[in-house]
C-alpha cells in the first residue's frame, strides 16, 4: 500500500496551490442552497410544493453544484493535470445554478417554460463538465485514478437524461406513467448524478479523511463495482421503460451490490484508521443511509409488486436518502476539504479544521438518531420533534462554515491545537442520544390522547392474583372481539393492535384508562388494573364511536352493581366534548348563533380566483384541526383544508391535470375525494394517518363546480367539522364577465363550546346553521359588490353534508343556468333572450352557475329559498351600485 500524493507533494484530496483561497461562485453557491433549505423546513406550510422544494434545494442545489466544483478538482488533483481556468469554471457553475434557481421557482409556480429553459441550463452546465473532463482523461487513461474519472464521466452523462425526464414530470403525467418516470427519474438523478460521484470519490477521499493509505484492493473494487452501479441504474430505468415494478427491486439489489463491493475496501480503511471526528463520522453514517435505504425500498418493492407499492417506497424514502445519505455525505466532506482549499496558513486550516469539527459527535448522533426516531411508528408529535432535531443538527453547518471562512479572511492563528480528553467524543454523542430520547419522552408526554385522569374499575373488589390478558383488534370501524368477560377481582391486561388501512384508533374506558392513539400497523397494551364492575369503552376517535367502535367489559362471579355509583360518574371522562352535550356551552347555557360577528371578522373571500397560468396545478393541502368561530358567539373545533372551511377554491379548465399533495397535520385520519376527476378510489382516496401525506393527481375532463372532500368515514363528521372545498372546471369557450363569485352552501351542528360538531344532531339532520362559505349570514354583514349593467356569474356548490339547496337572488332573474355540467338556460353563446329563471335547484354535492344583470342599484339579498335554512343563516345581499 502507498501513501496518495499530488505533484505539490499534498495527499490526494487536498488542493494543489493554484485552486487555494475564497472563490466566491466556487464557494458560496453551496451555502446558499443550504440556507434556502433550512428557510423552506422553517416556513413550509406556507410555501407551494415545499417538500419537492427541499428535496431539490438540498439535491439539485447544492449537492449539484458541489459535484461541478469537487469532481473537477479531484480530477485535476488526481490525474495531476493543470488546474481547470477560473473564468471557464465559473461560467459553468453560474449557468448550473441560474438553472437550478429557473427550475424550482418554474416548478414552486407551474411555469413549465422556466422549468423547462433551466433544465437545459443544468444539461448545457452539467454536458460541458463532462467534455472537459474528458478531456483531461485524454492520454492518462493509464492512471491507476483513472477509474475516479470514469465514475463523474458516467454521473454526468446520466444528468441530461434525467433532467428530461424531471421536465416532462412537470408538464403532467397520469398514473401509472407518471409513477414510472418519476422512478426513472429518481434512480438516474440520486443513484447515478449523485450516487456514482460520491461513491467514486470516496474511494480516494475516504482514506485520506482517515489520514491512512489506500487499502489494498481499493482500485479493483473501484474498477469493478462501476459496472454492476451503472447495470442496477440500468435495470431501474429499463423497468420503468418496459412497465416492470419488480424489476426495479432487481435494479436496486444490483446497485446495492456494487455498493458493498466498494464498501470493503472503505471498511478495511476504518479498521487500520477509526473514524475521529465529525467529517468522517458524518460521511460514513451517510453510506450506511444509502445502504439502508436501498435494502429498505428493495423489499417493499419486491413484496408489493405494484407500481404504487413503487411510488410510496420511493415518496417514503426520500427524506432519508436526502437528509442521511446525501446530506450527511456533503456536509462531512466540505468539513474536511474547505479549510484546506481556503488555505491561509497551517494555523488557520487547524482554526477552521477545529471551528467545523466542533460538537461534532453530539451533531451526528442526533442526526441520525433522529432520523431513525423519523423512521420508526412513533406518534406525529415525536415525529415534528425529532425532524426540528435532524433539521438543527445539519443546518448548524452553515454557521460553523461561515465561521471557518471568516477566520481564513481575518488571517488570525489559531491557538495550538489540542488533543481532545480521552471519552470527550463519547460524551458528546452520549448528548445527543439522551436529547433524542428527550424528543420522544417530551413528544409522547404531549400527546393529547395521552392526558386525562384515571378512575377506579375494582369496585372494592379483592384481587383475586389472576391475571387475564386479551388481544382485541381494531378494524372495519368495529373492535374484535368488542366484549371480555372477566371474573370480578381479576386484573386485565388488553392488547390492542391497529388493523386499519390508514384510521388511528385508540380504546378509552369510562374509567378514564386510555390505550392513547395509534397508528396503522402499531400495537400498544392497556393495563386495566383490577376489575370489580363492568364498564364500557368506545374509539375516542370524532364519529368512531357512533359508527360502533365500543367495546365492553363484563365481570362475572361479584357484584356488578357497583358499576352504576356516583363514584363511577366522578372520575369517568366523557367522549371528545360535542357528542353529548348537544348545543350548550361548558356552562350547560344554550348556544345562541344569534347576532354579529365582532368588529375584527373578515369574511371567507367569496371572489372566484383568476386561472393559474399552464395546464398542470400544483397545490399542497395540508389537514389541521383547529380552534374558529363559525357563528356569532360559537367558537367550534374545525377541521380544514389549508386553515380555512371550505377549503380553497380550485380552478382549471378541461383538460387541466391537477397534482394535489395532501398532508395529515391533524390527530387523526383524513383523506380527499375531488369529484372532478375519474379515479379509483382504492390509493388517491385512501384514510393517511397523522404526520402522513399522499398524492392525488387527477385530470379534469368534464366542465362543472365540483365538490371535494374528506372521505374518511364517518363521512358526516368530516365534512360537517369543515372538510370541504369546490373545484371549478369551465366550460370550453365560456365567455368573460364583470363579476364571478364562489358560494359554497353547508351546515353547521354545534356542539359544546370548542368541541367539534355535535354528532347526534348531525345524524338527526337538525341543523343549527345553514351557511354559506362556513359563517352565518356573513355577506349580509359584508356584502358581496357590482355595479348597475354589469354581467354577474355566481358559481354554488351545496356541500351539505345533508341539506339541498335552492339559489335565489331576491329582485332577480337568471338568464342563464348551468347546472351538473348542462346548460339549462342560455349558452355558451349568449344569455337567454325570453326565458328565466327564479332558482338553481341543488342536491348535496351538485353545483352549477347562474348569472344575471342588474339594472337598479340596491341590495339584492341572496338566500336559499329553502326558507327555514335562508333564516338558519343561508343569506347574503349582493350591493348593487351605479
Amino acid at each position: 500500500m502507498t501513501t496518495l500524493q499530488t505533484p505539490s507533494g499534498t495527499r490526494a484530496g487536498e488542493p494543489t496551490t493554484g485552486t487555494r483561497g475564497f472563490w466566491p461562485i466556487r464557494d458560496l453557491p453551496v451555502v446558499g442552497w443550504l440556507l434556502a433549505a433550512v428557510v423552506v423546513a422553517l416556513v413550509h406550510q406556507w410555501v407551494p410544493e415545499p417538500r419537492w422544494l427541499l428535496l431539490h434545494l438540498l439535491l439539485l442545489g447544492a449537492a449539484g453544484h458541489a459535484i461541478l466544483v469537487w469532481s473537477r478538482y479531484f480530477a485535476d488533483t488526481l490525474l495531476r493535470g493543470p488546474a481547470t481556468p477560473r473564468r471557464e469554471q465559473s461560467i459553468r457553475l453560474a449557468t448550473f445554478d441560474l438553472g437550478a434557481v429557473a427550475v424550482t421557482i418554474g416548478v414552486a409556480f407551474d411555469l413549465w417554460l422556466l422549468v423547462l429553459g433551466g433544465a437545459a441550463a443544468v444539461a448545457l452546465a452539467v454536458t460541458w463538465h463532462v467534455a472537459s473532463l474528458a478531456r483531461g482523461l485524454r492520454g492518462r487513461f493509464g492512471s491507476r485514478f483513472a477509474p475516479t474519472v470514469h465514475y463523474y464521466l458516467a454521473a454526468g452523462a446520466l444528468l441530461p437524461v434525467g433532467a428530461t425526464l424531471g421536465v416532462w414530470l412537470a408538464r403532467g403525467l397520469a398514473d401509472p406513467l407518471d409513477a414510472r418516470v418519476r422512478i426513472a427519474h429518481a434512480g438516474i438523478n440520486v443513484l447515478g448524478w449523485v450516487g456514482l460521484t460520491v461513491l467514486g470519490t470516496l474511494v480516494t477521499l475516504w482514506p485520506t479523511m482517515l489520514r491512512t493509505r489506500l487499502a489494498e484492493g481499493a482500485e479493483k473494487a473501484s474498477r469493478a463495482a462501476l459496472p454492476v452501479l451503472v447495470a442496477g441504474i440500468g435495470l431501474v430505468a429499463a423497468a420503468a421503460w418496459a412497465d416492470q415494478p419488480r424489476v426495479v427491486a432487481l435494479g436496486l439489489v444490483t446497485y446495492l451490490g456494487g455498493v458493498l463491493v466498494l464498501a470493503r475496501p472503505m471498511t478495511d480503511a476504518a479498521r487500520v484508521k477509526p473514524p475521529d471526528g465529525f467529517p468522517t463520522w458524518s460521511v460514513g453514517a451517510g453510506v450506511l443511509w444509502l445502504v439502508a435505504m436501498l435494502v429498505w425500498v428493495s423489499a417493499r418493492v419486491a413484496v408489493g409488486g405494484q407500481w404504487d407499492d413503487v411510488s410510496r417506497a420511493l415518496h417514503d424514502a426520500a427524506p432519508y436518502l436526502a437528509a442521511g445519505f446525501v446530506a450527511q455525505v456533503l456536509l462531512g466532506a466540505l468539513s474536511y476539504l474547505v479549510p484546506v482549499v481556503l488555505g491561509g496558513g497551517p494555523a488557520v486550516v487547524r482554526a477552521a479544521n477545529r471551528a467545523l469539527d466542533s460538537g461534532g459527535a453530539m451533531r451526528v448522533a442526533l442526526a441520525n438518531v433522529g432520523l431513525v426516531w423519523c423512521l420508526l411508528p412513533v406518534p406525529s408529535v415525536v415525529r415534528v420533534v425529532a425532524s426540528v432535531l435532524v433539521l438543527g443538527a445539519l443546518a448548524s453547518f452553515v454557521p460553523l462554515l461561515l465561521r471557518a471562512v471568516r477566520l481564513r479572511h481575518r488571517g488570525a492563528a489559531s491557538p495550538a491545537v489540542v488533543g481532545r480528553p480521552r471519552g470527550q467524543n463519547t460524551g458528546l454523542a452520549a448528548v445527543g442520544v439522551a436529547l433524542a430520547v428527550l424528543a420522544v419522552a417530551v413528544g409522547g408526554a404531549v400527546d393529547p390522547a395521552a392526558l386525562g385522569r384515571v378512575g377506579s374499575a375494582d369496585a372494592g373488589v379483592a384481587p383475586t392474583g389472576r391475571t387475564v390478558e386479551v388481544e382485541v383488534v381494531a378494524r372495519e370501524m368495529r373492535f374484535i372481539p368488542d366484549r371480555v368477560e372477566v371474573a370480578a377481582g381479576d386484573r386485565l391486561v388488553i392488547t390492542l393492535r391497529n388493523e386499519s388501512a390508514g384510521d388511528v384508533h385508540d380504546l378509552v374506558l369510562e374509567t378514564g384508562a386510555d390505550t392513547g392513539r395509534i397508528a396503522p400497523g402499531e400495537e400498544t397494551v392497556l393495563d386495566v388494573g383490577v376489575v370489580g364492575r363492568d364498564l364500557d369503552g368506545w374509539c375516542s376517535v370524532v364519529g368512531h364511536r357512533q359508527m360502533g367502535m365500543t367495546f365492553a367489559v363484563e365481570v362475572t362471579g361479584g357484584d356488578t352493581a357497583a358499576s352504576g355509583g356516583d363514584a363511577v360518574a366522578a372520575t369517568a371522562p366523557t367522549e371528545p366534548a360535542g357528542h353529548e352535550d348537544h348545543g350548550h356551552d361548558a356552562s350547560g347555557a344554550p348556544i345562541d348563533a344569534a347576532g354579529d360577528p365582532g368588529p375584527d371578522f373578515a369574511a371567507y373571500d367569496p371572489v372566484l380566483p383568476p386561472l393559474a397560468p399552464g395546464r398542470v396545478h400544483r397545490r399542497t393541502f395540508r389537514i389541521t384541526e383547529q380552534q374558529a368561530e363559525v357563528a356569532p358567539g360559537v367558537t367550534q373545533e374545525v377541521w380544514t383544508f389549508n386553515g380555512t372551511a371550505p377549503g380553497p377554491v380550485l380552478r382549471g379548465r378541461v383538460g387541466d391535470r391537477f397534482v394535489i399533495t395532501l398532508v395529515n397535520d391533524g390527530t387523526m385520519g383524513h383523506s380527499i375525494d375531488f369529484h372532478a376527476g375519474v379515479r379509483a378510489p382504492d390509493d388517491v382516496m385512501r384514510t393517511i394517518p397523522p404526520g402522513e401525506s399522499l398524492t392525488y393527481r387527477f385530470t379534469a375532463t368534464r366542465a362543472g363546480v365540483w365538490m371535494y372532500h374528506c372521505s374518511t368515514m364517518p363521512m358526516t363528521a368530516h365534512i360537517a367539522n369543515g372538510l370541504f372545498g369546490a373545484v371549478v372546471i369551465e366550460p370550453p369557450g365560456l365567455p368573460r364577465v364583470d363579476r364571478e363569485y364562489v358560494l359554497v352552501q353547508s351546515e353547521q351542528y354545534h356542539g359544546a363550546a370548542g368541541a367539534v360538531a355535535d354528532l347526534d344532531k348531525v345524524a338527526a339532520e337538525d341543523a343549527d346553521a345553514v351557511v354559506f362559505n362556513g359563517y352565518p349570514d356573513q355577506y349580509a354583514h359584508q356584502p358581496l359588490r357590482a355595479r348597475t349593467g354589469e354581467r354577474v356569474r355566481m358559481w354554488v356548490l351545496d356541500a351539505g353534508p345533508s341539506r339541498a339547496s335552492s339559489f335565489h337572488v331576491v329582485g332577480g332573474q337568471f338568464d342563464t343556468v348551468f347546472s351538473e355540467g348542462a346548460w339549462q338556460l342560455g349558452s355558451r353563446s349568449g344569455p337567454a333572450r325570453d326565458g328565466g329563471a327564479q332558482v338553481l335547484p341543488l342536491l348535496p354535492a351538485q353545483g352549477g352557475f347562474v348569472e344575471l344583470v342588474l339594472d337598479e342599484p340596491g341590495d339584492y339579498p341572496f338566500v336559499s329559498h329553502v326558507m327555514v335554512d335562508a333564516e338558519r343563516g343561508a343569506r347574503g345581499v349582493l350591493r348593487v351600485r351605479r
